[in-house]
């Protein structure tokens, strides 16, 4: 006959792993993946009762001032390089690839305007989008599909990516400089900005911002 009695020293096979080791997990899946991990990923691959939420936290906070920050990408984070850092990442080899005029202004009318229609870019512009232009932008996946909007015909929208977040350092789009700090930087004149909103801190077109090395 088997003792059921209560074991205190028992584990529990219900029982969450501790927070050290549940901090260890959650950077283990993050150093493995190639692309930025959303909470709720992290959770699904952890041991039940784990909060990976939590245990970012604690490992966002121990990387503080390292040579490697954890950083939000849009719903996702992922180690990054310390800014300051940067440069010892940098190649000494040239990027053939450039956007194209028509590519950088779309581009930049989609992250400021976005979920934008493809009528709504051409009329910001003034002039017509080729279909090569979007092609462009989806195959570098910088933009993706968005909603259709609840009008005549359903038409398609367009929004920045996570890898167009990813690759500006942007936690969202929100964080995209407007006007006044471009042109504090010394990115933009002084000239009025077709589609642009001063009051808002708006901007389009301002193809400096995505100009390739």
């Amino acid at each position: 006959m088997s003792d059921s009695r209560y074991d205190p020293n028992e584990k529990s096979l219900f029982e969450a792993p501790p927070l050290a080791e549940q901090e260890r997990m959650v950077e283990a899946i993050l150093f493995a993946s190639a692309e930025p991990v959303t909470v709720r990923e992290m959770q699904d691959r952890m041991p039940h009762g784990s909060d990976a939420g939590e245990a970012l936290a604690y490992l966002q906070r121990r990387y503080e001032g390292r040579g490697v920050h954890l950083v939000k990408v849009g719903n996702a984070w992922a180690f990054r390089t310390a800014p300051d850092l940067g440069f010892l990442m940098q190649k000494e080899t040239v990027e053939m690839r450039k956007l194209s005029r028509a590519a950088i202004e779309t581009l930049a009318i989609i992250a400021y305007h976005q979920p934008v229609t493809r009528a709504e870019i051409e009329e910001i512009r003034g002039v017509a989008v080729s279909r090569g232009t979007i092609d462009q932008l989806l195959e570098m996946e910088w933009i993706r599909l968005g909603r259709r909007r609840m009008t005549p015909g359903r038409p398609v929208t367009f929004i920045v990516t996570e890898g167009f977040l990813d690759h500006f350092g942007l936690e969202s789009a929100r964080d995209l400089p407007g006007i006044k700090e471009l042109r504090a930087a010394g990115l933009l004149d002084n000239r009025p900005m077709p589609g642009a909103d001063e009051e808002e801190g708006d901007m389009v077109g301002q193809s400096e911002l995505f100009e390739e090395e």
